[in-house]
Order: structure tokens, then sequence, then C-alpha cells
């Protein structure tokens, strides 16, 4: 090619290329944009251990406050839980286990759910070994992943029995 014949041609690769990069540069910087890392994390707030974990449509927070002790667990679903005389906490994907009370209390909006108690062996334990957990009340339910929780529980342990300074 020669002449005006292939400057066309350059012109229209260079067109074709300038599209290209006008589709291709968004979705790369699209993959540099972090998202919302679904983890589970262990720490400590004042004198308090504590352990979440949030995933869409679930939120879950442990605490422990050695000065009690007490321990509590809130589930957060993103609608009120029913009314119930029982909430269950059930692990799969794993040894499993089961565990029931009806000393759950719901939050003014319904859509948290906390138990308290002195001991959460059996809860740790689930969250540990197990895949998933699912928390049920009647019709109500929300599950959510225990992907990399196991060592997180174990920090959230040895908060609790961590000599002060």
């Amino acid at each position: 090619m020669t002449g005006p014949r292939r400057q066309g041609h350059r012109q229209a690769r260079a067109d074709l290329y300038i599209r290209d990069m006008r589709l291709i540069i968004p979705l790369l910087a699209a993959c540099l944009i972090p998202l919302p890392v679904s983890a589970w994390e262990a720490g400590t707030q004042g004198p308090l251990c504590t352990l979440t974990h949030s995933e869409p449509g679930a939120e879950i927070r442990l605490t422990y406050d050695s000065r009690g002790p007490e321990y509590t667990i809130t589930l957060t679903a993103p609608t009120p839980w029913p009314r119930q005389p029982v909430f269950t906490l059930r692990f799969e994907g794993g040894p499993g286990l089961a565990i029931s009370t009806d000393r759950h209390i719901l939050s003014p909006d319904g859509r948290s759910l906390t138990v308290i108690d002195r001991g959460f062996g059996n809860v740790l334990r689930g969250l540990a070994e197990n895949r998933q957990a699912i928390g049920l009340t009647g019709p109500g339910m929300l599950s959510f992943s225990l992907d990399g929780a196991a060592p997180e529980v174990a920090k959230f342990e040895a908060c609790g029995t961590a000599p002060s300074v």
C-alpha cells in the first residue's frame, strides 16, 4: 500500500485502537477499585474482646467482657427477625452443632438479635470448626459463611485470657 490508501488504513486502525481503549480503560479502572472484603476480624475495644464479620445481608458480632465475665452474640439481618420463643444457631459443614435458647432479645427495630451468656464454648467451637452458621427464629433465617473464621476465633478466645499489663 502506498499513498492515501495506506494513510486511510492507518487511520482506521488508530480509530479502532482508540475505540477499544475507551472500552478497556474503564474495565481496568474498575479492577483497581477496592471491593468490600467479607472477613472475620478479632480485636479489642477498651475492655471488650470482639469478633466481627459482615457480608451482604448478614452481620455478626461477638463480645467478651472479662469483668462480667459475659459473652454476647448479635446477629443483624436486613429485615426484622420474627418474634419467636426460641432462637437456634446451627452450624454446618464440619462436625455440626445446633444450640437453642429462649433467652434472646431483639433490638427495637427487630433487625438485631442478641444472646448474652457466661459461656460460649459451643458457639466458638461451632464458628471455628464449620463452614456455615445459620440463625433461626421460626421462619426467620440468617446464614453466613465461616470461611476464615477459625484463626480469628482463636484470637478472640486468647484475648480474654491474655494477662493485663
